[in-house]
């Protein structure tokens, strides 16, 4: 495949803060009409990769391609949508007006209407932002992340404070994104989501990829049946890469 045909890539990628180091020669694909699972612990580097596929920041050494271009063009930022774990929006508008606003950005939106049902929140249309709860606030943002019907989602979190039925909710509406061809990059600290939603998954841990491959052959590769137990087994071990086929 030609890499201009990834949705997103970084090559090769060294990123520091200063004389701290918070990514260590990653290399990663985000493949078409993939999830794809970035897992690891607090302060592995999961939000800075997110960011340098988001153009928000530069690598120090290597490569960050967004549909095989700079990731902070105007045409590639318009294809991709994204959901952070800070989300600073204007609180005094309601639901529908901020959707309506974020969806004009994006050449080719989806309906406010459809909108409001992928993300729950239909009763919710007229409420100002800063009357939504922790709950309803993680919807709203995922939303706004999906409004303008981008070709690639970067999902940081997503879920956190959300309850068990309306996370299987949003669950269902990644698949669907899938399914459609488009791509998402994941970032959770719920094993059992990753395992639910992601294709493929990819280790990290202190700024460096330990292992990567499906679902299946991480589990295999740590000899073991249960996502949680090969997690903790290969981030664990010693820093290398390790890509499992």
């Amino acid at each position: 495949m030609l890499a201009s045909a990834i949705p997103a890539r970084l090559d090769h990628v060294d990123c520091y803060y200063g004389n701290i180091p918070a990514l260590r020669d990653v290399t990663l694909a985000v493949e078409p009409g993939e999830t794809l699972a970035l897992l690891g612990p607090n302060g592995a580097g999961k939000t800075t990769a997110i960011r340098l596929l988001l153009g928000l920041q530069r690598p120090t050494a290597g490569t960050a391609l967004l549909f095989g271009t700079d990731p902070a063009e105007p045409r590639n930022r318009r294809r991709s949508g994204a959901m952070l774990q800070v989300s600073g929006v204007p609180v005094t508008l309601t639901v529908s007006e901020l959707i309506t606003l974020f969806a004009s950005y994006y050449p080719h939106p989806l309906s406010l209407a459809q909108t409001l049902d992928a993300a729950s929140l239909e009763r919710l249309a007229k409420r100002r932002v800063s009357q939504l709860s922790g709950g309803e606030k993680q919807r709203l943002f995922f939303a706004l992340a999906i409004c303008g019907d981008p070709d690639i989602l970067f999902l940081d979190e997503p879920t956190v404070g959300l309850d068990i039925e309306t996370r299987q909710l949003m669950w269902a509406q990644i698949r669907n994104f899938v399914a459609r061809g488009r791509s998402v990059l994941l970032t959770t600290h719920y094993l059992g989501e990753a395992d639910a939603l992601a294709d493929r998954i990819a280790l990290i841990t202190g700024g460096s990829i330990v292992a990567q491959g499906t679902t299946a052959a991480i589990k295999a590769h740590a000899g073991t049946d249960d996502l949680e137990r090969a997690y903790l087994t290969l981030t664990g071990a010693a820093a290398r890469l390790e890509t499992i086929s």
